[in-house]
């Protein structure tokens, strides 16, 4: 289990050396990593002697591999498995909540992709400050996990909540957080993201406004639960985590062969991208030039989800998405019947704030046994709910099938019928 450890610049900073000892008591292999900050209250020489390695203080260090060269933080923040800041000041809260980088420490934890735990110390009126507390509720939006400060007496002689955790139950958090991580080991994710694009010409296309950041964010998620991500994106500007192996299309067709050469690996696939259902039948070798009016022959793109559902090996789990402006809910009980999907996640994409191009969703996760509604959330919060439902996707599933075998009179159509009124 590896744990990056950051300290930044606070008095408590000298209780990072405790919290690496109570980390590698747990297993932990353990990296620090310290703000400029930070060497103005504790040496990083003391941390490397309790770390067993060097401690890194800047984002301009680099390791040479063979012949290359690895940027530090980047190369760490991919191989952890949780990543702690204690202490965690009033500034450093500020500069995660605002994604600004200008240390190892922040730099590190904006590259990471796994857990991150944050345990906070500061004087009490600057942990009441509004300005504080507005930052500390993004980074839970966020889903950074919180070690609350302890109430008592402070380095300044003033006495309140502010105090830093004791070591052991940072500890404690951290290495539950990399447990979490452990998650989803062994599961291979299929996940599409993005909106495809048909050409009409060489320089004009059909397409829609899915912007393929709720794809990433479940490949984010998964990543961070130890599952192994194959990503397939039509996306052209949400970039895309070196972990996963990715791959990038442009039309349906291209989508549709893709994941039919990835399926046979998957344990589980969420199709969250926003395919196109028409192609133009006839492109253009040279772009068309204007006129008063263009008519367009369309013809049907494959039903990919469908196809994904009759080609999938009995044990691997589908989500297929419903991206819909009107009756919602009613629509996506008809996709879960008709698709043959073990679930549907039906979100409306008519209103400004959640859906596509926003950073927030909302919307009902629809099971063979129950719909559970996800309120507006941002999109990795929606993400780390759809993948913890996994279980109780693949149970309702089993279920399903297990009363559908029981009655062979029981005809399928009459099974499915009966779905929607359940």
């Amino acid at each position: 289990m590896k744990v990056l450890v950051g300290v930044t610049g606070g008095i408590a900073a000298y209780k990072a050396a405790e919290l690496v000892r109570e980390l590698q008591r747990g297993g932990a292999e353990v990296q620090v990593l310290m703000t400029p900050a930070a060497e103005k209250f504790i040496t990083p020489l003391t941390l490397a002697a309790l770390s067993g390695k060097p401690v890194l203080t800047s984002v301009w260090q680099e390791t040479a591999v063979g012949d290359r060269f690895e940027i530090e933080h980047i190369q760490i923040a991919q191989d952890a498995d949780v990543m702690v800041i204690a202490p965690a000041t009033a500034n450093t809260l500020a500069k995660l909540a605002h994604g600004l980088a200008d240390d190892m420490v922040t730099t590190t934890a904006l590259a990471a992709t796994c857990p991150l735990v944050i345990a906070p110390a500061m004087n009490v009126h600057m942990w009441r400050h509004a300005a504080t507390q507005a930052n500390l509720a993004v980074l839970q939006e966020r889903g950074v996990r919180f070690v609350a400060p302890e109430s008592g007496e402070l380095a300044c002689g003033m006495v309140g909540e502010g105090r830093l955790a004791e070591p052991v139950t940072i500890a404690e958090s951290v290495l539950a957080a990399a447990g979490h991580s452990q998650q989803m080991a062994g599961e291979v994710v299929l996940i599409t993201a993005g909106g495809t694009r048909e050409p009409i010409d060489p320089v004009r296309f059909l397409a829609n406004r899915s912007s393929g950041r709720m794809g990433m964010a479940l490949a984010e998620e998964a990543l961070s639960r130890g599952a192994e991500v194959l990503y397939i994106t039509a996306a052209k500007d949400v970039p895309v985590s070196p972990r996963c192996r990715s791959f990038r299309v442009n039309t349906a067709q291209e989508m549709h062969a893709a994941l039919l050469a990835e399926l046979p690996r998957a344990t589980a696939v969420f199709m969250a991208a926003a395919v196109s259902d028409y192609r133009v039948e006839a492109v253009a070798e040279q772009k068309r030039k204007k006129t008063e009016r263009m008519t367009l022959e369309l013809v049907a793109n494959p039903d990919i989800l469908r196809d994904v559902v009759q080609h999938r090996k009995p044990s691997t789990t589908v989500i297929g998405f419903a991206a819909e402006t009107e009756r919602v809910l009613e629509e996506g009980r008809r996709k879960l019947v008709s698709k043959a999907v073990d679930a549907i996640f039906a979100n409306d994409v008519s209103g400004v704030d959640s859906g596509f191009e926003v950073d927030r969703n909302a919307g009902m996760l629809l099971t063979h046994a129950e719909e559970i509604p996800l309120a507006a959330a941002n999109k990795r919060s929606i993400a780390q709910q759809l993948l913890s439902a996994l279980p109780a996707i693949r149970n309702a599933a089993n279920a399903k099938t297990w009363w559908a075998h029981q009655d062979s009179n029981l005809e399928p159509k009459d099974y499915e019928s009966s779905a929607l009124t359940d």
